[in-house]
């Protein structure tokens, strides 16, 4: 009979580490990090080279089969492989990209800030919101504005809304508008609701201005060209290929929502709290980046496809290392971890989209959650670390 992860030997709570543990913890783990960046080269170019040009023969094969095929069985593999492409340049090279995990290459296409990718999200706002806001203080309650995207309750700790009743259709609704919700997220609307007095609400309504401008010149652009300008050209065809388009844009955001609410809202996954916030050493900051994720078990296709986010542990312990160093580090993280007594959440993805749905249907409702001080207690010391330092 296979084994469960908890029979694998999953811890089932990370103790909390003495200063000297801490310590320790974070150097095993930087010999790691630096040993990765040493041995960097060609073939790590050469992965991601070869993304690049699978992405974009996935996409040149599902548009042919959109445009000049007739029966259901080419609009739906048209449409999937379409949503493959998508699925690939948002994730293992978008995402990665844009983390600067290929800056060292000095290649002017594979550079993070400049890099621009296929969703309606734009680079610069992901940049600022995800690559520093969500990585240097992860799953810290209101610091991270990525716990639940403000419109999820994923953890009893969050303070209940009536609002949250609702959540087990806007969980559905935010996956399949995902790069919708993404794009909404980055406007921080919330920044104007918090508003406390007039000049407070006159520099969050113009930084919305600022946001969203960008935010609203390029979701024009791309559903012009997958809603207006691909239809055009398949004249006749024109309603299979908006319907295509449409479906593989879904197929994206369903399975992008899924990879990244599995590596971060299972049970067993922590939050903490702001008061945490000070004196927080490297080896605190790695121990509260391993208990803010999970992992998804798979194999070669499955890592690929999630961009290699299923390893979002090695993921947020290293965000600036090429993905797909992932899964060979991951065995000696995972060992480093057993040793100091810290949980490694891993599971299938079935397994962890079950729990995350748990989470969901769980948190709509009121209770089970701890006084904010509470957690604080529980928690070791955090404090400000820049995801450059990271």
């Amino acid at each position: 009979m296979k084994k469960t992860t908890k029979e694998k030997g999953m811890i089932e709570e990370s103790r909390k580490l003495s200063p000297a543990e801490e310590d320790a913890f974070g150097k095993e783990l930087d010999v790691l990090r630096d040993e990765a960046f040493g041995s960097l080269g060609q073939a790590d170019v050469d992965h991601i080279r070869g993304v690049v040009r699978l992405a974009r023969r996935a996409e040149a094969g599902g548009r042919a089969l959109l445009h000049l095929g007739l029966d259901p069985v080419t609009f739906l593999a048209g449409a999937g492989a379409l949503g493959v492409s998508k699925i690939l340049e948002n994730m293992e090279i978008g995402h990665n990209v844009i983390h600067g995990q290929y800056d060292w290459t000095k290649d002017p296409a594979l550079e993070g800030a400049g890099y621009e990718w296929d969703i309606v999200c734009p680079a610069e706002g992901w940049r600022r919101s995800h690559n520093f806001e969500h990585h240097t203080f992860t799953n810290i309650l209101g610091k991270d504005r990525d716990v639940g995207y403000l419109v999820l309750r994923v953890s009893a700790d969050q303070p209940w809304h009536p609002a949250y009743l609702l959540q087990p259709v806007s969980a559905v609704l935010l996956a399949l508008m995902f790069e919708w919700g993404l794009g909404l997220h980055d406007m921080r609307f919330d920044d104007l609701f918090r508003a406390r007095s007039l000049g407070e609400a006159r520099e969050a309504l113009k930084g919305l201005v600022e946001r969203g401008r960008p935010f609203l010149s390029k979701a024009a652009r791309l559903c012009a060209k997958d809603y207006l300008l691909f239809p055009a050209l398949a004249l006749a065809n024109a309603p299979r290929v908006l319907a295509g388009n449409v479906l593989a844009n879904v197929i994206r955001n369903v399975w992008g929502f899924s990879v990244i609410f599995c590596g971060h809202f299972p049970a067993g996954v922590r939050v903490y709290a702001e008061e945490a916030c000070e004196g927080e050493s490297r080896g605190a900051w790695y121990a509260r980046q391993l208990n803010g994720s999970a992992n998804i078990e798979g194999g070669k296709l499955l890592h690929l496809m999630t961009g290699h986010l299923s390893h979002q542990i090695e993921h947020h312990l290293f965000p600036d290392l090429p993905a797909a160093r992932y899964p060979g580090l991951a065995p000696k993280v995972r060992a480093i971890c057993e040793r100091y007594g810290q949980r490694y959440s891993t599971g299938s993805m079935p397994r962890q989209l079950a729990s995350v749905a748990r989470q969901i249907l769980r948190n709509a409702f009121p209770g089970g959650g701890k006084p904010i001080r509470d957690i604080a207690a529980e928690n070791p010391p955090l404090g400000r670390m820049s995801a450059a330092a990271a």
